[in-house]
């Protein structure tokens, strides 16, 4: 069969919760995977791999390949610095960005900084190694365009709320209401409760919660203070379910494969990413799981093109196996849910929904400072998810009109993510400090036991020049132009960044807590520059966004508030592609909620409740 009501492209977080709900109305749907769908046991392919990174867990092969942080190597120069240019040019020369990248990435670069982020493309796509955390955007966040910067949604927090909630209820989030009411300031009623109920703390949570809740800090960008407070995250991952939720109706947990699982709970294997062993945090497999007989699932199937009529409408779309087999399907509906960036190589691959001239363009992430140091005491790192709260009074306010907001993540995971494995410490003991035996393992032990990270995710607006077009010349395996990625960073994320790291000078001192930031050796950090005579190191946290944005005219946007393309009836781009900002939450819930909002718009055009066409002018539907 090659007729259905809906071709999903893209089995990850949007792309399996729309089958889900489609499939659950008794809709024929594909699902069309690039990815392979595995039934090996990830962990011990992880466990084997030689570098730890989010795509270890699996087995690459070469018909979808997928960018890694590995493809990207820091080079001596530093754009920013007087003296020297930031024009793309051979990365060995003088003035050049300070990156380079592997020749056979799969994301070939030609910014001034480096869009320093991967993505994985298997069965469940990057949502089976992504964090878990899962907070909503503010209600403020909506709408930056008040603040002097970035675009507004053509939708509101109200809009989305309701969807919010679907969402939440899918993917199964811990959290505490009443916190994220009080302490974050989203408007949650008195009586709403999350399926389950808030992971609980870590130690290293209690010891800043002790030295620090109520003290405050300086922003120097925006010249106010701030008071600390640590505060829990919302985490996609199995916890004590709530039985409040629902009415009263309570909450199952689900475990591999969707099944049911009462007991199936998070216990700290500090794997989340890229895989937990007790399947205690969500991926869209548990989606899967739950998919009725109506949905098929098509793996190794690297989409080429969506088909479209003398209309426009999107009828189909054509495909390639990986031994260099094309073939079509055809449906009434198209969703393209493949990732930012794959879903704009489609579109640019396919000549459609451009009218705006904005497919590809405004790439988002968020760029992430990292700094990290030694507390006086032992703080027990490495045990649970990589982040359980964070401190949350950076997010809004005036303040963003003069640098990026940010939200400041707590790391569990020692210097893991700045600096490397524990094999790191050891070399430089034993290396720098001639340490053997007793006396290493000693200081190892030390170390280790007293590591503590600051993660500050910044707020990346939308910028028409940081874009993903095709490459002119290079080709993937199956003979696809590769993804030609134009990235950089704006004055407003760098005073953000400077901002930050001044913060995070005070929190260190409030602390008594040893710093030891330094953004060296510089091939370790792909992604530095200098700004106001201060050298800054950023990486990527996998947070793809803004390709397709969403908008109110087709004149300036590739998607109305449902995801659907403008220009071609039938056919919906979905995912944080879609998103106008991405603010400073983890936007996998955000991007869940606006594939459950589409996901009931396209039942209502199968069922012939609304007659979708091509907009012919700049006014919305």
């Amino acid at each position: 069969m090659n007729q259905y009501d809906v071709i999903v492209v893209g089995a990850g977080v949007a792309g399996s919760l729309i089958a889900h709900r489609l499939g659950h109305h008794g809709r024929r749907v594909l699902v069309l995977e690039a990815g392979a769908a595995s039934t090996e046991d990830p962990l011990p392919t992880y466990l084997t791999a030689p570098a730890k990174v989010p795509g270890s867990a699996y087995r690459p092969d070469p018909g979808a390949p997928w960018p890694e942080v590995t493809d990207l190597t820091g080079t001596t120069s530093i754009p920013g610095t007087p003296g020297t240019t930031s024009t793309p040019g051979t990365p060995s020369a003088p003035g050049t960005p300070g990156y380079t990248h592997s020749p056979t990435a799969h994301l070939h670069q030609n910014g001034p900084l480096p869009y320093a982020s991967g993505y994985v493309r298997v069965n469940g796509g990057t949502g089976n190694v992504w964090t878990g955390l899962a907070p909503r955007m503010h209600p403020e966040d909506f709408d930056t365009e008040r603040f002097g910067y970035g675009r507004r949604w053509p939708l509101s927090y109200d809009d989305l709320e309701p969807s919010y909630r679907e969402a939440e209820q899918e993917l199964g989030v811990s959290a505490d209401a009443a916190e994220q009411r009080e302490h974050v300031g989203l408007p949650f009623p008195d009586d709403y409760a999350f399926p389950m109920r808030p992971i609980p703390p870590s130690y290293l949570d209690r010891v800043l919660a002790a030295g620090l809740d109520g003290r405050r800090v300086k922003d120097p960008v925006a010249f106010d203070e701030v008071e600390l407070r640590v505060v829990g995250t919302p985490h996609a991952r199995n916890g004590v379910p709530d039985p409040r939720h629902d009415g009263g109706r309570g909450y199952v947990p689900r475990g591999e494969h969707g099944r049911p699982a009462p007991d199936n709970r998070c216990v700290g294997h500090a794997s989340c990413i890229p895989h937990c062993p007790s399947y205690a945090k969500y991926t869209p497999l548990k989606t899967q799981g739950q998919w009725s007989g109506s949905v098929a699932l098509q793996d190794r199937s690297v989409v080429t093109r969506v088909l479209v009529d003398g209309s426009g409408r999107a009828t189909g779309v054509a495909y390639r196996s990986y031994d260099g087999t094309d073939a079509t399907a055809h449906a009434r509906v198209v969703v393209l849910a493949a990732h930012a960036i794959e879903n704009a190589r489609l579109l640019l691959l396919s000549g459609l929904a451009d009218r705006s001239g904005q497919v590809g363009r405004n790439l988002m992430d968020h760029p992430v400072l990292l700094t990290w140091g030694l507390l006086p005491d032992a703080v027990g790192p490495y045990r649970g998810p990589g982040s359980t709260s964070g401190f949350e009074g950076f997010r809004t306010g005036p303040a963003r009109r003069r640098r990026a907001p940010f939200r400041i993540e707590i790391g569990n995971w020692g210097w893991v993510w700045a600096k490397g494995p524990v094999d790191t410490d050891v070399a430089e003991l034993l290396t720098g400090q001639g340490l053997f035996g007793p006396r290493l393992r000693q200081a190892v032990g030390d170390r280790i036991r007293r590591q503590f990270t600051l993660q500050f995710e910044m707020e990346q607006s939308a910028d028409p020049a940081n874009r993903v077009s095709l490459h002119p010349t290079e080709r993937d395996p199956l003979g696809l132009p590769r993804p030609l990625i134009t990235y950089d960073l704006d004055d407003h994320v760098k005073a953000g960044m400077a901002a930050a790291r001044a913060v995070s000078d005070q929190i260190f001192t409030l602390l008594g807590a040893e710093d030891r930031t330094d953004y060296g050796p510089s091939a370790a950090w792909p992604g530095r520059f200098e700004h106001g005579g201060r050298t800054y190191g950023y990486r990527g946290a996998g947070h793809a966004a803004g390709t397709h944005l969403m908008g109110d005219s087709p004149a300036t946007s590739v998607v109305d508030t449902w995801q659907r393309c403008w220009d071609h009836p039938g056919l919906y781009a979905v995912g944080c592609g879609s998103m106008p900002s991405v603010a400073t939450s983890n936007p996998t819930l955000t991007m869940a909620a606006l594939a459950l909002r589409s996901a009931q718009r396209i039942e209502a055009e199968l069922s012939g409740g609304i007659t979708v066409r091509a907009v012919p002018t700049t006014h919305a539907v």
